[in-house]
């Protein structure tokens, strides 16, 4: 099955996981399966014989991370990166493999634990900038940021960021705006989109 025939099965997963991405210091937000019924953890094993992708780094902010596979924890909640390692960024493996047609998601902390997280100055990322990923087949991809947005999480654009696509992108997301004291979250997405460039 491939990635287009897939990517409207997870709309009602990733929009829980984006409304609650990285809340209160980025932290794990809950999700559910889809109305259909079909947990997006089941398709891990479709792409795990894909390459994957090993790390992470954009040269225009001096960010740079390992990538560890994120899914879905035993009670269904989407799995972030520790929050008591800030410096680290997921890729969120139910969705394509980077350079795999589709929009793959990497997620990252603005912060957490006191500390700057990978995707601190994220909201400083424009467009033109490089996005390099490695994989774990040694090959090293280059995609070229075309937006970035920072949106309200009650207005996140889930078909623009998880729609199909007809070549390779990637999508960046972490938290950003301000930070609301009173619910301990921050109240905006900051999400970079980029397209394979080579």
């Amino acid at each position: 099955m491939t990635w287009n025939n897939r990517g409207a099965r997870w709309g009602a997963l990733l929009v829980a996981l984006l409304a609650a991405l990285l809340t209160g210091a980025c932290g794990s937000p809950a999700a559910t399966p889809d109305q259909r019924g079909a947990a997006p953890g089941a398709a891990a094993g479709a792409v795990a014989a894909r390459p994957r992708p090993a790390w992470v780094e954009l040269p225009s902010i001096q960010a740079k991370s390992t990538l560890i596979p994120l899914g879905l924890n035993p009670d269904k909640t989407v799995e972030v990166p520790p929050v008591d390692q800030p410096l680290q960024a997921g890729w969120y493996e139910n969705s394509p493999p980077p350079g795999q047609i589709g929009p793959s998601v990497v997620l990252g902390h603005i912060d957490g634990h006191h500390e700057k997280g990978i995707f601190w100055r994220l909201r400083e990322v424009k467009a033109g900038d490089k996005v390099l990923v490695g994989r774990q087949d040694g090959r090293t991809l280059t995609f070229v940021v075309s937006k970035v947005d920072q949106v309200a999480k009650s207005a996140f654009p889930t078909d623009a960021v998880y729609g199909d696509t007809a070549d390779p992108e990637l999508r960046l997301i972490t938290c950003g705006g301000v930070f609301d004291h009173g619910t301990g979250n921050y109240r905006d997405n900051i999400i970079v989109y980029a397209k394979l460039a080579s």
